[in-house]
């Protein structure tokens, strides 16, 4: 059992950061062993916002021996950014293990083979995962409950216009960041998903999106949705009609959300054994797996709403 939630402001910038935090605490009870945050800010001229991790936590807390090769990596990771014709605009240290980078390539826009070749140069450095990489997304995700995370990221006071997050409960995988959702749809910029649900064909699709050259960080089911519907995008089609195919594609129970630079969308598998519930106004829209998360950010009434089984939907910013 997790928990999942998403939201977008359709009149300009807001307090995402806050908001996602107090969404996802609420469902703590869904899954307390990780949480994490796609968070959907205004994009800066051409340049990507790097997100990055070199270690994992619980790896911190081997001695001396870590803490001296975590910097070893993180140096190399800026000499590859270096040596790829990219400059580090701006460089935040989120964590010992994680990092919030600024790029700028020196050509201007890099198209999805550039952003392929440099995300597998950075990753072929033992520990480094690209945790996002994208002009308005920036992809937080660790251990604990949400507002442990958000405090250790100082995610508070982020500022965008959507965002998603997930609440875990581990039951087939580790309790790691590397475990923990959301996944970045690898390589293509700006694509984030969550999901509550598993899928049962996960193997075969797998299989198939590799033999297409995409890599996959975990065992996770959530990732292989991320990864499957940039691909399918990738083929010319849009994210609603990529979503309504995976719903006849994907095998399984599940609910998932999605988001891209400009819009939020979530679906249902035609069993809808995996709940959400929706609210929606002129200006705002909110989904989480329970009500509770939604009434989290609101003081005044509210009307929410199950969507129904096979449901898709995707809205705009």
């Amino acid at each position: 059992m997790c928990g999942i939630a998403g939201l977008i402001h359709r009149d300009g910038s807001a307090d995402i950061g806050g908001e996602m935090t107090s969404m996802l605490q609420a469902l703590k009870h869904r899954g307390p062993d990780s949480s994490g945050f796609a968070l959907y800010g205004e994009p800066q001229n051409d340049d990507y916002m790097l997100r990055f991790k070199v270690a994992e936590q619980e790896e911190m807390a081997h001695g001396f021996d870590i803490h001296a090769e975590v910097k070893k990596r993180k140096a190399i990771v800026d000499e590859r950014i270096q040596s790829s014709g990219a400059s580090i605009v701006e460089e935040q240290d989120a964590t010992e293990y994680a990092f919030r980078y600024r790029v700028r390539f020196s050509n201007g826009d890099a198209n999805q083979d550039k952003l392929k070749r440099f995300a597998d140069y950075i990753e072929d450095i033992e520990g480094a995962e690209i945790l996002s990489m994208g002009r308005a997304l920036e992809l937080i995700k660790d251990l604990g409950d949400a507002t442990r995370v958000s405090d250790q990221y100082h995610l508070g006071t982020f500022k965008g216009t959507h965002a998603i997050g997930h609440t875990r409960m581990a039951t087939e995988s580790d309790v790691d960041i590397r475990s923990a959702h959301p996944y970045w749809a690898y390589p293509f910029s700006d694509i984030a998903v969550v999901h509550n649900g598993q899928l049962t064909n996960y193997w075969g699709f797998r299989r198939e999106l590799e033999r297409r050259g995409h890599r996959f960080m975990s065992n996770c089911d959530s990732e292989l949705i991320a990864v499957y519907l940039a691909d399918r995008m990738s083929d010319g089609m849009k994210l609603k009609d990529a979503m309504e195919l995976s719903v006849s594609e994907l095998d399984g129970v599940f609910t998932y959300l999605v988001a891209t630079a400009d819009s939020l969308g979530m679906a249902k598998d035609t069993m809808a054994a995996k709940p959400l519930v929706l609210y929606e106004s002129d200006n705002f829209i909110g989904v989480a797996s329970e009500e509770v998360a939604i009434r989290s950010i609101f003081r005044d009434e509210i009307d929410t709403w199950d969507p129904y089984e096979g449901e898709v939907m995707v809205w705009q910013k």
